[in-house]
């Protein structure tokens, strides 16, 4: 039977969801991506919050999760899960399908064939919309959305930030758009400036 594993670079190695944290039967870390990613990625569902994507230009390898999922897991059922896991459908009966007409707003369940000891890994993958993604940008989005109700929930885009950053995960912009976000915020950590946002003091 194939071994299925999903490849987690970004909030989905801390948050797998319901549905397939019972299913992780290993986590295989420190695998670096085999494209390069980046903060290039508006997120509607983070009140604008930037996320990291897979990008043609730019961006760098990083540092990755595989969570191998239960023998028993079949590749359509992987492919559902991870699906319903990234478009907030967690618990319902939808299914994955490929979309007849692809465009960057589309979420595409990519397949890496026999990749890390494994037959199938599957990752998301969106298209970037943030044109010429820049540290002072990627600043004002973030703190922008914890503002908002992402900021409530843990769903802004410093939290992300933040969770990326304990993974030990380091794109090319990353640095220099923490950097900002301190700045903008008279801060001197990343958690003091989502607290400032949180309490409307930015």
């Amino acid at each position: 039977m194939s071994r299925v594993g999903i490849l987690a670079y970004g909030s989905l190695i801390e948050d797998p969801g319901k549905e397939i944290v019972p299913l992780i039967c290993e986590r295989k870390e420190g695998i670096e991506t085999p494209f390069s990613i980046e903060f290039a990625r508006s997120s509607s569902t983070r009140d604008g919050a930037p996320t990291v994507v897979p990008v043609e230009i730019g961006g760098g390898r990083v540092h990755a999760t595989i969570l191998v999922l239960d023998a028993g897991v079949d590749l359509k059922t992987a492919q559902d899960l991870l699906w319903r896991r990234e478009t907030r459908n967690e618990s319902t009966n939808k299914h994955y399908a490929l979309p007849s007409k692809p465009n960057p707003n589309r979420m595409v369940v990519e397949k890496l064939n026999n990749f890390a000891g494994l037959d199938v890994v599957l990752y998301t993958k969106l298209g970037a919309n943030i044109t010429d993604p820049n540290a002072a940008k990627l600043a004002d989005l973030a703190i922008k959305s914890a503002k908002a109700e992402a900021g409530r929930s843990g769903k802004d885009g410093i939290s992300y930030l933040l969770s990326v950053k304990r993974q030990g995960i380091s794109t090319p912009l990353m640095q220099g758009y923490e950097n900002e976000i301190l700045q903008k915020t008279g801060t001197s950590s990343l958690v003091d400036a989502l607290s400032r946002c949180r309490e409307g003091y930015v």
